[in-house]
């Protein structure tokens, strides 16, 4: 037993089932590649807290690591960082475990901005394990990452961290710990496959990794593939538990359905044509004017900010892609920006793109909250340092933005193939089926914004071949949600005509 297993017990005991006697059903997709890297990186920054420390390494014989630690003990070692334990065969590694006097200080650390319920969990299990092992424990701390610090200059620890002390909370809770490792573990080694039904544990705390194979016995189209903006996930889960899953028995039932609801199950069910509001989609085709510029941002975000100015977790924009077309119907031209890698991207992007897009210019984007959000912090950043006429020039690109989504988010186009979402993945496909240029899936190495950010932070570390491959595969998946948005107005403008 580790925490991590622990942890992934309390969640659901069918995890620890499933890994012990089906661990080739996990969907290792489910995990975020990008939390696991942060998460590394916070917790290697946050060993020098507290000042010098010893660190235990790694290694799979978790033997070797305990032996390790007892060796820093027996030093008097003020500060060790992975120290290893184990009881009755309950292992941990404490993140920073601190010397004070005859005591010590546990310290979790954490790569986001709160402290969440289930850190309490990793907590207790590491204080039941080092006090059962003698080690008296005076304190224990959750660390987190202050959201509120900006750098200036190099990282000041003292303010990007903040720890918590949980030593009440913890110990509070160690009455239960040991109860629960004996119910988790002969969980495990239970003959048959645990019967538990599906639950808000399948996505609480975590998405869980079997949620495939738990999930194969709900048929497509059920009531937990109806929007989430139309339908919450605990309402969904009631429904279930009466036995309501499919569209059909949701409108045969006697549910109360909002419109968003009722709009995406009826379209379903009974194959209704495209709902098609013409003279609305006409006034938004009219607050457009030539030439129209197509924009789009990728971006990057770090716990850790990389740059001066920036807080933890601040999207930072280092590439964009703008496709401008003089009439409709007219082929557009297409005009792009990379930065280069490990340097602040933010002026140069800033700069090139108010060379690219002249000011009062009209420009459309989809989902523009982000694109105005992204301006507006350039627009700051460059006001800071002085260059006013660059802050305003992308100030007047922010005012004149159009959101290509407000058509399909305001359902005046609907259609079943877009199954109550309203992104522009599911957009793109529904209305130009058969356009092989728009298939995201036949794109190299960049399908999705997560992988075009971890490919960016990644790209330093390649070599040149590689790192050329990429910066390609970069350029086209930004240039393909550009296009996109051209051909769906194409659409619009078809369908109004």
């Amino acid at each position: 037993m580790s925490k991590t297993r622990y942890c992934n017990g309390l969640q659901c005991p069918k995890i620890l089932w499933l890994d012990e006697h089906k661990r080739e059903l996990r969907d290792e997709s489910v995990q975020n590649k990008n939390i696991f890297i942060t998460g590394n990186k916070v917790g290697d920054l946050a060993m020098g807290f507290y000042g010098e420390f010893c660190e235990v390494p790694y290694n799979d014989d978790k033997s070797v690591m305990i032996a390790e630690t007892k060796r820093f003990l027996d030093k008097k070692t003020e500060i060790i960082c992975e120290a290893s334990f184990s009881f009755n065969g309950n292992f941990c590694s404490v993140d920073i475990l601190r010397r004070r006097g005859g005591n010590f200080e546990i310290t979790e650390v954490k790569s986001s901005t709160e402290v969440k319920p289930v850190y309490y969990d990793d907590v207790a299990y590491q204080y039941y394990v080092l006090s059962s092992c003698g080690i008296n424990i005076k304190k224990t701390f959750i660390m987190h990452i202050n959201n509120k610090y900006e750098r200036n200059g190099n990282i000041n620890l003292n303010s990007l961290f903040t720890a918590r002390d949980c030593t009440k909370k913890i110990r509070s809770m160690q009455k239960d710990i040991a109860a629960n490792i004996e119910r988790l573990k002969k969980s495990a080694e239970e003959k048959n496959e645990l019967n538990i039904d599906i639950g808000a544990h399948c996505f609480k705390p975590y998405e869980c990794v079997y949620r495939t194979y738990c999930w194969k016995h709900i048929p497509e189209n059920s009531i937990f593939d109806i929007s989430g903006h139309a339908l919450r996930q605990e309402k969904k889960l009631e429904l279930y538990k009466k036995g309501i899953i499919s569209y059909k028995q949701l409108l045969e039932s006697a549910e109360k359905l909002n419109d968003k609801v009722r709009l995406q199950i009826e379209t379903f069910v009974y194959k209704k044509p495209p709902l098609i509001n013409k003279e609305a989609i006409r006034a938004f085709l009219d607050t457009l004017s030539r030439p129209l510029y197509f924009l789009d941002f990728e971006t990057f975000q770090e716990a850790i900010p990389p740059f001066d100015g920036l807080r933890p977790f601040t999207q930072v924009p280092f590439q964009y892609s703008l496709h401008i077309q003089e009439t409709p119907g007219a082929a557009p031209e297409h005009m792009e920006f990379l930065a280069k890698e490990k340097i602040d991207p933010r002026e140069e992007l800033a700069v090139r793109l108010c060379s690219d897009i002249p000011k009062n210019s009209c420009v459309l984007a989809y989902n523009m909250g982000f694109e105005k959000g992204r301006l507006k912090e350039l627009a700051d950043l460059l006001k800071n340092k002085g260059k006013k006429e660059i802050a305003t020039h992308l100030m007047s690109i922010h005012s004149n933005i159009k959101d290509l989504m407000k058509p399909f988010q305001s359902r005046d186009y609907y259609s079943f193939e877009l199954g109550g979402s309203y992104s522009i993945k599911t957009v793109l496909p529904a209305l130009c089926p058969d356009d092989p240029e728009l298939d995201y899936h036949k794109l190299d190495l960049i399908h999705n914004g997560n992988e075009a950010q971890s490919a960016y932070i990644e790209l330093a570390e390649k070599s040149p071949e590689e790192r050329e491959r990429v910066r390609s595969a970069l350029l086209a998946y930004c240039r393909l949600d550009t296009l996109a948005m051209v051909k769906i107005l194409e659409k619009l403008r078809e369908i109004c005509d």
